[in-house]
């Protein structure tokens, strides 16, 4: 059995039971993340091409959650420091309703050790500012999987300028079609492929 083509199947009984073995076998819960990621996006490709529908997002998102349970612990493990490294505001942008990306964004710093406040889906841009002015965090990250969430990031990052909030906090994109391109028509500062790039980028912003 592979781990990959179990997720990518939504074999849950099986992908239970691999991933337990790996986790006996004190196998590094990084690279056991990164198979978890390709196989987000095997899920992605195949919801994009309607081989996929919400059903089966919603199904190999309730896997994803209870892989993040069991490995949740082996993550915060491998920090170094208990020292809490910064404040991550989260969010998918409004009219998009995908979490699965986001979740591990959000799981993969929580382990990481940032305090992350998440807003969850389909946030629109006042509830961003309204969040942002209260939680006051030193990083901003906004998700979106469809097209149509470049607008949404736009306005978001539009409205801060306005606020005269955008200098206190670094922006940071992602989600399934945003790529490095976007990251200037939306007015972001960076853009980040997997949550791992994530994390180094909150960090690289964090650090003192």
């Amino acid at each position: 059995m592979d781990f990959i083509t179990e997720i990518v199947e939504l074999n849950e009984n099986n992908v239970k039971e691999l991933l337990k073995t790996r986790i006996q076998n004190n196998e590094d819960p990084l690279k056991i993340m990164d198979d978890v990621k390709e196989s987000m996006k095997i899920i992605g490709d195949k919801f994009s091409k309607k081989e996929y529908f919400l059903p089966e997002l919603i199904m190999s998102g309730e896997i994803l959650k209870q892989i993040f349970e069991e490995l949740g612990p082996k993550l915060k493990e491998t920090q170094i420091s208990g020292k809490k490294k910064g404040r991550v505001l989260l969010g998918t942008v409004s009219g998009d309703i995908h979490d699965i990306g986001k979740d591990v964004v959000k799981f993969m710093l929580d382990a990481n050790g940032f305090d992350v406040l998440d807003l969850g889906v389909d946030v629109p841009a006042d509830k961003f500012i309204e969040s942002l002015r209260e939680y006051k965090p030193n990083v901003l990250a906004l998700s979106g999987f469809l097209t149509l969430a470049y607008d949404s990031m736009k306005e978001i990052i539009g409205k801060l300028k306005k606020s005269g909030l955008r200098d206190d906090v670094k922006i940071m994109i992602g989600g399934g079609t945003v790529d490095e391109r976007i990251v200037g028509y939306v007015g972001a500062d960076a853009y980040g492929q997997s949550a791992v790039d994530a994390v180094n980028i909150a960090t690289k912003w964090t650090e003192v």
